[in-house]
């Protein structure tokens, strides 16, 4: 059996804080918290809100560093930002002030790509998502599922090896969110990039993965890791089946006793995010 793509083992992360007396404490996010993503494979990870999901998301990316464990990419300790993984956010993070086009070829331009060959690239990634018409439009000009697939398009570009995808679609209708799940899989079944996932709902982790992992409340940790044994291609109507009833019911039961007395995060532990992942595509800093 091959060697897993990515291990985190007994990871920790914490961070200063204040209470309400104005006292510094310290706030544990993430305690052995231990997890191995399989080369190829689409992993969701389910929890509830202020669980350290996106945490664990912004280490694995490089935009926030552990405080304890082990953190392996390929083998090798993940030392900052690495260039083989793709970043998309919910909040888009799209350049305003450059065009479609342009915005999926970022990644490229600063690895030092040519002009010529980056927009080739580029408009390849375009016709991908289904946005062929709309290259030179801008970000303000679009909805926010084209958005989304301009964020996912711009990840896609430069070829990484991992697609890193914290609750991409959480901000769209429903509807919208449906097409673009299918979309994803669309592209998925293509390029067979690993993907870790996070979300809150049980029926997207459920129609998209290979497996679901559910965490505890904070300090997040892993809970349970299930299959999900349905098979692909999977067609919008798999969700009216009994196979899906019981996946969701055993991820619900799984997850049923960490929903209740729930304290989030402060706000201030994901303020930069989303302007953190536009200065590092592709593992490069650009000015924002």
């Amino acid at each position: 059996m091959a060697a897993p793509k990515i291990i985190a083992r007994d990871l920790s992360m914490e961070y200063q804080a204040r209470d309400e007396a104005g006292r510094e404490e310290r706030v544990p996010v993430l305690e052995g918290f231990d997890l191995q993503v399989r080369e190829g494979e689409f992993l969701s990870i389910l929890g509830p809100s202020g669980c350290g999901k996106s945490t664990f998301m912004n280490i694995l990316a490089g935009l926030a560093h552990k405080t304890g464990g082990d953190l392996l990419v390929d083998g090798k300790p993940l030392q900052g930002i690495n260039r083989n993984q793709g970043v998309v956010f919910q909040g888009y993070a799209l350049l305003p002030w450059r065009t479609v086009l342009d915005n999926i070829a970022v990644g490229l331009e600063i690895r030092g790509v040519s002009k010529a060959q980056r927009l080739e690239t580029a408009r390849e990634y375009l016709e991908l998502v289904g946005l062929n018409g709309f290259a030179s439009r801008y970000p303000h000009e679009l909805s926010g599922g084209m958005r989304q697939r301009v964020a996912i398009a711009r990840s896609l570009a430069y070829d990484p090896d991992v697609l890193l995808m914290d609750e991409p679609f959480a901000a769209l209708d429903a509807q919208t969110r449906e097409t673009l799940q299918s979309e994803l899989l669309r592209i998925w079944d293509t390029h067979k990039k690993t993907i870790v996932f996070i979300t809150h709902s049980l029926d997207e982790a459920i129609f998209l993965s290979d497996r679901v992992a559910v965490m505890t409340q904070r300090p997040g940790r892993i809970k349970e890791i299930f299959d999900i044994d349905l098979a692909r291609p999977r067609l919008p109507e798999l969700r009216n089946t009994q196979a899906f009833v019981h996946y969701r019911q055993r991820a619900w039961e799984a997850l049923r006793d960490e929903v209740t007395d729930i304290t989030r995060e402060p706000a201030a532990a994901a303020t930069h995010q989303n302007w953190q992942s536009i200065a590092t595509l592709g593992g490069y800093r650009i000015g924002v």
